[in-house]
């Protein structure tokens, strides 16, 4: 069975702002993480940590495909832990001035042998809380 999260957000917005926090390694900083090695471009690498806490997890991506102001692809996985790898996709919709956020990770079934700090729940969670509030707030500030 397939494991997906899909999460709808709306922002007050144009997509060319929310587009940059996406991208930008610097504005990604303010809301979401800290990716020093973060460049937008098909195939480029990136890693990252979460901040603080116990379960400091090594991420890392690799970028599957960009169209600029829609959409942004993405591998998501935990090298230390697993060779499996997830997909995340951000899209990006024009809404009546603002944008529609609409972010969707695919595979997480491939994580559910980690135990439960990998499980699904905590996926939608964590990614209700970057588009619900972090995304959302440093955006419409």
């Amino acid at each position: 069975m397939h494991e997906n999260v899909v999460i709808k957000q709306r922002v007050n917005a144009p997509v060319e702002k929310v587009w940059n926090a996406l991208t930008d390694k610097a504005q990604m900083k303010e809301w979401y993480f800290d990716i020093p090695d973060f460049e937008l471009g098909l195939h480029n690498e990136f890693n990252f940590f979460e901040p603080g806490g116990e379960n400091r997890f090594h991420h890392h991506g690799e970028i599957l495909e960009v169209i600029p102001n829609q959409k942004f692809k993405h591998t998501w996985s935990y090298p230390e832990f697993s060779k499996e790898k997830t997909i995340v996709r951000w899209e990006l919709e024009e809404d009546n001035g603002g944008t529609l956020v609409t972010l969707t990770h695919k595979g997480l079934e491939n994580f559910n042998h980690l135990g439960k700090d990998f499980q699904k729940e905590n996926f939608e969670n964590g990614w209700n809380e970057i588009l619900g509030q972090s995304l959302k707030e440093f955006i419409e500030k």
